[in-house]
């Protein structure tokens, strides 16, 4: 069968994807055709109707849930790989209502933290993800958040964490943050659902076994080539639940879309998300 598929060129997709975009392993049928993408171009590439499956901030899936579940496999969430809130000055404080902040796109789980944890931040610019240090650099703006590899090179921009916005939400509300993960429209078989999430699971397992051979396909699509900072990347966000989401991830999902409605960053009535398959 053949799908639309879009991804990420971050490490942790390529690296999850690499055995079906290279047919290392049995794909049982699926013939996937591929969009490598930034993270808002998915986002709004799925809310165009473009994809089958395709990953997703969970910011993104909230506003989509009406059309769209989280796949069990292929998630980014976990402990300490939140967003961070990056400066120019050294001496930066919290931003204000007067302060002009860069985030990645509208609908990242980065704009909806910060959102969620500086409410009164509310001069927001939306710029490529790989722009906003170049930017921040120049002074173009006060603040930045900056996901993916920007949380391993900061420094070497110049630039000032005045934030872990991750760890900021973890000690909130006790749980780990949900970034993105898998989308498939609900209105696709549960069958393909299931043969799409175990195929993903068998290319997870396979680059997890291969990793020498992973290292290639990465390298194409990084945005850092540092051997160091593409495999930092994907020992952080490739976790157990990249292999499956479980109780605690879908409690976390549970959590984001309590505060994102709190917040009134998504739309009124907005239910937590949908998983599929239901069963591993």
């Amino acid at each position: 069968m053949k799908l639309r598929l879009g991804i990420s060129t971050c490490p942790n997709d390529t690296f999850a994807f690499h055995a079906i975009l290279e047919r290392r392993i049995d794909l049982e049928g699926l013939e996937p055709e591929f969009a490598l993408l930034d993270v808002q171009e998915l986002n709004e590439g799925l809310a165009a109707g473009r994809f089958d499956y395709a990953k997703a901030s969970f910011h993104a899936a909230l506003h989509l849930a009406d059309r769209y579940g989280v796949l069990r496999a292929g998630s980014a969430l976990g402990w300490g790989v939140g967003p961070l809130l990056l400066a120019a000055r050294a001496d930066a404080g919290p931003p204000g209502p007067d302060s002009r902040v860069l985030c990645p796109g509208a609908w990242t789980t980065a704009t909806l933290l910060l959102r969620c944890l500086h409410p009164t931040a509310t001069h927001i610019e939306q710029r490529l993800f790989s722009d906003i240090m170049p930017a921040l650099a120049k002074g173009e703006a006060d603040y930045g958040v900056v996901i993916h590899e920007g949380r391993f090179v900061y420094r070497q921009a110049g630039l000032t964490m005045v934030e872990d916005l991750g760890a900021t939400w973890e000690q909130v509300t006790g749980g780990p943050l949900p970034l993105g993960g898998i989308l498939g429209r609900i209105d696709l078989p549960a069958e393909l659902h299931a043969v799409v999430n175990r195929v993903l699971v068998r290319s997870i397992d396979h680059a997890r076994a291969h990793r020498d051979e992973v290292f290639a396909t990465m390298s194409r699509y990084a945005q850092e080539l540092d051997p160091q900072v593409i495999w930092s990347h994907v020992d952080l966000y490739v976790n157990e639940y990249t292999r499956d989401l479980g109780d605690a991830g879908q409690r976390a999902l549970a959590r984001l879309a309590l505060e994102a409605r709190q917040h009134r960053a998504i739309p009124p009535g907005t239910s937590t998300l949908n998983v599929v398959p239901k069963t591993a």
